[in-house]
């Protein structure tokens, strides 16, 4: 089988993607990936997120490089509450802290971020679209100005996408710095998620939570031409894999991990084989067959390789089923210091560099799983099931 390897003596220079999922409180884990990042010189050249994803987004890319961690680090000591430096161990203590964490967002808000509106909205005949919610996201404008230069953001200097459902027309829309100028209010509109936050609006259309639609934004990076060599790292926040639940708490948990993990993982499988049979397409035109003359050109047909790096943040043993709207200081830590973990083991493995990739194929998919990495050296062509066929793995020594 003819492959083209890619050495780290290629010519080819690749450009990095960061993608940040949404995942509410669980985007504590973005902080560790970066800093992982950002401890190598591995400043991403663009980032795109939905949904807290966004927000992290927009703090990356409204901040010169050597500052980010250190803003990533204030915003998230700003949104959530304070609490005693005591050490829990693992087991009922804390998760009866994870629980009362949760219970006190629920009803009072996280400071800087979200408030419990006064009336009830159930309690309210109409209202326009970005009232009609159980809390108020307004305190969250002044917090992305206060942590994000948005000048420097629309300066272009790192690209930034961020993912909004479009409420009229139910679609997934993409703002960039590199087509329009970006202000809080997009980063909110990424981020509001029914029924809790409202419709953000944008120029007067109303948008909801990208998550809506879709909870990973590769769509904003891989239908993009002029990028030969990408190398894109997918940060998921939602684990599939898991003990059979013995508690109803579990069951609403595991019910949450999988809805939203198993969509990542098809979504990425099908970007995977989209971009393979656009190389195919590539190939057989080269070769001149003439079942494929009558295919129109397409800038997207060039050469190219993709690589496709999937960190799966897997959580501890003491998650509550809102674990997504659970702020606690601690927590925060515990999440940070995984993706730190997960990412540190990525960089050291280098799949992107260190994989040969079949000349058949334009893309290949890494999955990062507790400082593991794994190549699937041939895209899952016959079924959907995130299932790990012919995998190869890689040393993350």
């Amino acid at each position: 089988m003819n492959v083209r390897p890619i050495s780290k003596t290629s010519h080819e220079t690749p450009t990095f993607a960061l993608m940040l999922q949404g995942g509410g409180a669980l985007g504590a884990y973005h902080i560790g990936a970066y800093q992982a990042l950002a401890e190598q010189g591995r400043h991403p050249d663009w980032v795109a997120g939905i949904s807290i994803g966004a927000i992290n987004a927009a703090i990356i890319a409204g901040n010169r490089p050597e500052d980010r961690v250190d803003r990533l680090t204030a915003l998230w000591e700003a949104i959530s509450w304070p609490e005693l430096p005591v050490a829990l161990p693992p087991g009922p203590w804390q998760t009866w802290h994870n629980m009362a964490s949760n219970a006190g967002a629920l009803l009072f808000g996280q400071p800087y971020f979200f408030t419990p509106r006064p009336v009830n909205p159930f309690l309210v005949a109409r209202a326009a679209p970005q009232q009609v919610s159980f809390y108020d996201t307004t305190p969250m404008l002044f917090t992305l100005r206060r942590f994000a230069d948005f000048s420097l953001i629309n300066s272009r200097s790192t690209r930034l996408s961020l993912g909004a459902t479009n409420l009229s027309t139910g679609n997934l829309e993409f703002f960039d710095n590199h087509r329009q100028t970006i202000g809080p209010e997009h980063v909110l509109a990424s981020g509001s998620l029914p029924p809790g936050f409202p419709a953000t609006l944008v120029k007067g259309t109303p948008y909801w939570d990208g998550g809506c639609v879709s909870n990973t934004p590769l769509d904003a990076v891989i239908d993009e031409p002029g990028h030969p060599r990408l190398v894109v790292f997918v940060i998921d926040l939602w684990d599939p894999t898991g003990p059979p639940p013995a508690t109803m708490n579990d069951v609403l948990w595991r019910a949450k991990q999988i809805q939203y993990a198993s969509r990542t993982a098809r979504h990425i499988d099908a970007v995977a084989t989209k971009v393979n049979l656009r190389h195919a397409v590539r190939l057989l035109k080269a070769a001149d067959v003439p079942e494929v003359a009558a295919v129109p050109d397409d800038p997207t047909l060039t050469a190219r390789r993709l690589d496709i790096v999937h960190i799966v943040y897997r959580p501890e043993a003491d998650q509550i089923p809102n674990s997504d709207a659970e702020f606690s200081r601690s927590s925060i830590a515990k999440r940070r210091a995984a993706g730190y973990r997960d990412l540190c083991a990525a960089l050291a493995a280098e799949p992107w560099l260190r994989q040969q990739q079949p000349a058949h194929l334009g893309a290949l998919v890494h999955r990062v799983e507790r400082e593991k990495v794994i190549t699937r050296p041939e895209p899952n062509l016959r079924t959907m099931a995130d299932r790990p066929v012919a995998i190869a793995t890689a040393a993350a020594s």
